[in-house]
């Protein structure tokens, strides 16, 4: 009997973010992460919650864990926020995931869940090419980049925006596996959080995002053909 490989050993670091004061999200996340297979190889990294920049705090907080990973020696970071959701539905698709990563190895970003705005295939069903939008909490970075990315300061960009802006040989899951819980943020002062978590939820808008730039082309011509229709019935109508 053959034993199935371990994606998740890809991955030289693996870290989770996490305020030092939420007990409730390392709990909910230690869950997920046993329920994954991966619990033993999570690093927890506690941080403070910078109350007058909490876009800052977020900043320094994934690029610590990039250098802790750098550091280490790591080829491969893969790094968590403790508000993760993960649905492993189909775990012969990380698996797949991980050997296009091994044979491609000029990619720099890899995500598990994210909001996006494009959508590409490639010659592997488990992977597309990405234009990432924002939520940056499950994404592993391959070692080149993640030292290009540890070398930018903090010049009032968010971390999701640094991202956007350096979006060049991303890649994401397929379908994605990694969510963001609707527990309750810890950035509240951040309009766009609450506006995310208010529209059915960030599950909801992530998967729907996804379905959407997978069948762009008709959910499109749906629409125009519906229009068309509603147009047709109001010419003939007495």
């Amino acid at each position: 009997m053959t034993t199935s490989p371990d994606p998740w050993s890809f991955f030289d670091k693996i870290y989770c973010i996490s305020i030092d004061t939420r007990i409730d999200r390392r709990t909910e996340a230690k869950k997920q992460f046993s329920e994954a297979g991966l619990l033993d190889k999570v690093e927890f990294v506690l941080v403070k919650k910078q109350h007058k920049n909490p876009e800052k705090g977020i900043f320094e907080s994934h690029m610590n864990c990039l250098k802790k990973g750098l550091q280490a020696g790591s080829a491969h970071i893969l790094i968590f926020e403790d508000d993760i959701l993960i649905r492993q539905s189909h775990p012969h698709v990380l698996i797949e995931a991980v050997t296009f990563l091994k044979n491609n190895p000029n990619w720099n970003a890899f995500f598990l869940g994210a909001i996006i705005s494009k959508m590409q295939k490639t010659c592997t069903r488990s992977v597309v090419t990405i234009r990432f939008r924002c939520l940056a909490h499950a994404y592993a970075l391959n070692r080149p980049f993640a030292q290009y990315l540890v070398q930018q300061p903090w010049n009032d960009i968010p971390f999701d925006d640094l991202l956007k802006q350096q979006c060049k040989n991303f890649f994401a899951l397929s379908p994605m596996i990694a969510f963001q819980s609707d527990a309750s943020s810890d950035n509240q002062t951040i309009i766009l959080d609450r506006l995310r978590r208010s529209f059915g939820g960030l599950p909801f808008i992530q998967k729907s995002n996804e379905f959407y730039q997978r069948y762009k082309f008709a959910v499109i011509c749906i629409h125009a053909l519906l229009f068309i229709a509603f147009i047709a019935l109001l010419a003939i109508a007495p």
